[in-house]
């Protein structure tokens, strides 16, 4: 799999369905770069910074998360740099890592096929917390290229982060767009709150967590559909 391009600034890293990989982000400033996503795995990790080598781009020296789940975060021992979250999504990385330690991982590998495909052949399951949190919003420069990272209201989880890299346009929604895991149930109120959150956003380019890039009418069309 290769590293696809968004914008002059911005490339992903796309999502793998048998794995439920989600896309991962990526975002070139004039003096650091920033991940959007950890993985699901040390091993997915480390395919996404071989296509970064490959394209000649140094390896983040920040990643966010877009929310909680395992397969935005388990990863997050495998980073380089930092890991930024907000403080709902660290503290849900707590309580499951705190299960991980006392239950052991039986529960989590049973949770779904593509868990446990992921970490077949007995790979060791790591969660850490994130080493930087944040409340609301975090502006951040990475040299030329400010980004702004907030907690918004959804249908997924209660924790999510979107992330704007505004002057390219480019706006990583996560999984916000989904349904509640594993029902995929969606409530119509925070579905109607995140769209209008997105509407509100100037973006060209929209990217969710399991699917291909599109516009923000076209994302905010089918959240309310």
């Amino acid at each position: 799999m290769k590293l696809e391009r968004l914008s002059e600034r911005v490339w992903y890293y796309p999502f793998e369905q048998e794995r439920d990989r989600p896309n991962l982000g990526y975002i070139k400033g004039d003096n650091w770069s920033l991940a959007i996503d950890a993985g699901h795995s040390a091993a997915h990790t480390e395919e996404f910074y071989k296509a970064l080598q490959g394209e000649g781009l140094p390896l983040p020296a920040l990643t966010v998360l877009t929310h909680w789940h395992w397969d935005h975060t388990f990863a997050m021992h495998a980073v380089s740099g930092l890991c930024i979250a907000n403080s709902r999504t660290n503290q849900y990385i707590l309580d499951i890592r705190g299960r991980l330690l006392k239950e052991g991982p039986e529960f989590f590998l049973n949770m779904h096929e593509s868990i446990r495909n992921e970490y077949r052949d007995n790979k060791e399951v790591i969660v850490t917390p994130a080493d930087m949190v944040f409340d609301g919003e975090l502006m951040l420069d990475l040299g030329s290229c400010p980004v702004r990272l907030f907690q918004a209201e959804s249908p997924h989880t209660d924790d999510s982060t979107l992330i704007h890299i505004i002057d390219e346009k480019v706006l990583f929604i996560g999984d916000s767009n989904g349904g509640v895991f594993p029902t995929g149930e969606k409530n119509r109120e925070l579905c109607e709150k995140l769209a209008a959150t997105i509407s509100s956003i100037d973006a060209d380019i929209c990217l969710e967590g399991h699917w291909t890039p599109d516009t923000p009418k076209g994302i905010v069309e089918d959240i309310l559909s």
